[in-house]
């Protein structure tokens, strides 16, 4: 070990994330103490890791942080997650940022300060590449100003903020590739909440728990986006047909407009969403690269309405990987098995019930016909802990259906999940 460059040991310690443990180990010699005041590259201070920070009191503990920070010189990565301190001195908090800002490149920040300090005044201009602010509030973004040049990922979580500075926020972030937007809490300005964002750069775009009038983007690049959890009336994508992965989950929205240009798509992942299937069949239609598509635990805006595996078959040609989950009806299924073409790469077939009935296994049965070269089955099952005699032997029927079916697919892997 003596024969390791220091700057080895530097990364060595750098790999160890904890700030306990960095400094436990810098103990070990006195060259080990060089690589960390000199060739750190990472500290991480999380409330979680260590049980004595919650029982020091907080000056102590910005003591602990204060002299752990000013020992090293080239810290390019810091994470401060103290979730069970109250608050912090800012005065004590910006000593530590304006003393690592400057080599910075990764800053994931979780502390209440008081008063609230401006975490865009202190990191903007700088070298920062990641940004991830939680329970913060930002007010009065100036995008000359406050600029981060080299910025490509932003997380906002339970951070207060308007949806003019966020738009600015934004802006001032010309090189941005990845967005996410946990539970903001978005500033009114008026009786109709409205987002508008904008960026030429951004590829990536995660929105969780946001309940908004109207949320309109606009990015040409725009590779990735997933919403979960939101309440929209109007959700709006300005784009140029980039898209390749659209998922939503548990979301609420009048109207979804992912733009017209969606050759690309390759992911369409649907759960717990209430859709008109002949107007979101209509959306991805064009997406012949479709590889993946999953529809799980939706419901149908119409009674009769049911996924049409003919139009599936026709239309994504590439489909390797289909998951299917809803409230299968007496006298529409029927409908949804009728053509003759083959889901010929479908390699992946997931199925899944909430309610099981008899209807479910001659479905899995019409698919499994349709899919020729599938090599693995997977059906999830809801059971409940108190179940009646009929519906134990619903349950005993159903396997004894599969166990029988899949004689003649003995190729086909199959497993079952129950929860």
């Amino acid at each position: 070990m003596e024969y390791l460059p220091v700057e080895v040991i530097g990364n060595i310690l750098s790999r160890l994330g904890a700030a306990r443990d960095v400094v436990i180990a810098s103990a070990t010699c006195r060259k080990w103490h060089e690589a960390f005041r000199k060739h750190l590259h990472t500290l991480s201070f999380v409330s979680s890791d260590w049980p004595v920070y919650r029982d020091l009191t907080t000056s102590r503990l910005e003591i602990l942080i204060t002299q752990t920070i000013f020992q090293t010189t080239g810290v390019q990565g810091l994470m401060i997650h103290m979730d069970d301190v109250d608050e912090f001195s800012a005065s004590t908090v910006i000593a530590w940022l304006m003393y690592t800002r400057e080599t910075l490149r990764e800053l994931y920040y979780n502390v209440r300060t008081t008063p609230n300090i401006n975490i865009l005044d202190i990191c903007g201009r700088q070298r920062l590449e990641t940004l991830a602010l939680a329970h913060n509030s930002i007010t009065g973004v100036e995008p000359n100003y406050q600029r981060f040049p080299c910025l490509k990922y932003l997380s906002l979580s339970h951070v207060s903020i308007s949806a003019l500075d966020l738009s600015l926020l934004l802006t001032a972030c010309p090189k941005i590739e990845e967005l996410e937007l946990l539970n903001p809490e978005i500033a009114m300005s008026d009786a109709q909440v409205t987002v508008e964002l904008s960026s030429p750069t951004l590829r990536s775009i995660y929105v969780e728990a946001i309940s908004l009038d109207k949320f309109i983007l606009e990015a040409d690049s725009l590779v990735k986006l997933h919403l979960k959890d939101c309440a929209l009336e109007v959700f709006e994508l300005i784009g140029k047909g980039t898209l390749k992965h659209f998922k939503i989950d548990d979301v609420s929205v009048l109207h979804l407009d992912i733009g017209e240009a969606i050759e690309n798509l390759e992911i369409v992942d649907v759960s717990n969403f209430t859709i008109t299937w002949p107007k979101f069949y209509q959306m991805i239609s064009r997406s012949s690269k479709l590889r993946q598509l999953r529809l799980w635990d939706v419901v149908f805006d119409e009674e009769d309405e049911i996924v049409d595996l003919e139009t599936i078959a026709v239309c994504f040609p590439q489909l390797s990987h289909l998951s299917l989950s809803y409230d299968l009806r007496d006298g529409v299924l029927h409908y949804s098995l009728q053509g003759y073409s083959q889901l010929e790469n479908v390699l992946m077939l997931e199925l899944g019930w909430t309610v099981i009935n008899d209807l479910f296994s001659h479905w899995v049965a019409g698919l499994l016909k349709r899919c020729p070269n599938l090599k693995k089955l997977v059906i999830y099952g809801v059971v409940s802990e108190a179940k009646t005699h009929e519906e134990c032997q619903m349950l005993a029927n159903f396997t004894s259906s599969i166990v029988q079916l899949m004689r003649k697919y003995i190729h086909v892997e199959i497993q079952f999940e129950y929860e």
